[in-house]
């Protein structure tokens, strides 16, 4: 019989986005049919590649290496747009690696509950970004692309606490903080597909940040640990970047993100990317 995490390795290895995102979806669909039927499909243990299968394109550079482009350009909102399909495809591999790589842990299934539907909702986000690249005669992999999105599942790859507290709680909740000047951009443009899409991912976004908050939670729980200072000390082995204000203090705390975990470190530690 198929198992979670086999499904989970299916996905890693497909290599072009648009087929990678369908067979998440479809896996999804799988899984919450058969937990909708009382026969779950077993987690199972799997091994998961270093790094996912990639299409082709688009070109993958250093971060100094990938151009700079202004956003109130039509060329700049393409690029924009490119850089969130990019962030969005890594999103969807992150979260089936979480469950591929981590499949050993005994977990209740609504933690893979989560992270499965997560996956899929990345999945949709991508498509979603893709559909207003088309719109706009462009399409993903046209443009060159940031390469260190993996590092941090290269990082955290045998500490799944370092990866609860760096994907979702820093790199995902980055994305609360930028995406409502995104949407800006685009209303100023009069580009209603692409406002209608980052609305998606903006208010799906912070399910996923809570997802991260509530399971590293139940480990501190689960181990006798303190969630705050575990957190700060994770952020620090972990992080290769700047948490940098503002803050989107509101979404933040709706995902269960309080100040007191971001704001002590926002004085140490360039802005990061987001994550999905």
């Amino acid at each position: 019989m198929t198992t979670l995490t086999e499904m989970a390795v299916e996905v890693l290895a497909t290599s072009d986005g648009r087929a990678k995102c369908a067979l998440s979806r479809h896996h999804a669909e799988t899984w919450f049919a058969a937990r909708a039927a009382g026969t779950p499909i077993p987690v199972g243990t799997a091994l998961p590649p270093d790094h996912p299968a990639r299409p082709a394109q688009p070109e993958l550079l250093a971060p100094r290496d990938v151009p700079r482009r202004r956003p109130g350009s039509p060329l700049g909102r393409i690029a924009l747009l490119h850089a969130v399909a990019h962030i969005e495809l890594n999103a969807v591999d992150l979260h089936w690696d979480m469950i591929a790589r981590f499949g050993h842990i005994a977990f209740p299934l609504g933690f893979y509950d989560d992270w499965v539907k997560a996956a899929a909702e990345e999945s949709n986000h991508f498509n979603l970004i893709c559909d207003c690249l088309e719109r706009m005669g462009s399409h993903y992999g046209a443009l060159p692309a940031h390469r260190g999105m993996w590092q941090a599942a290269s990082d955290t790859a045998g500490d799944l606490f370092g990866r609860l507290a760096v994907v979702p709680m820093v790199l995902e909740a980055r994305g609360l903080d930028v995406t409502p000047g995104m949407i800006e951009i685009f209303r100023k443009a009069g580009e209603d597909h692409a406002i209608a899409a980052l609305e998606v991912i903006y208010a799906e976004e912070v399910g996923h940040v809570a997802y991260g908050s509530k399971w590293f939670n139940w480990l501190c729980g689960r181990d006798g640990l303190d969630p705050k200072e575990r957190f700060h000390a994770l952020v620090r082995q972990y992080f290769h970047g700047a948490l940098k204000p503002p803050f989107n203090e509101e979404k933040r705390a709706e995902a269960g993100l309080p100040p007191d975990f971001y704001w002590p470190l926002a004085d140490e530690i360039k802005p990061p990317p987001f994550a999905g």
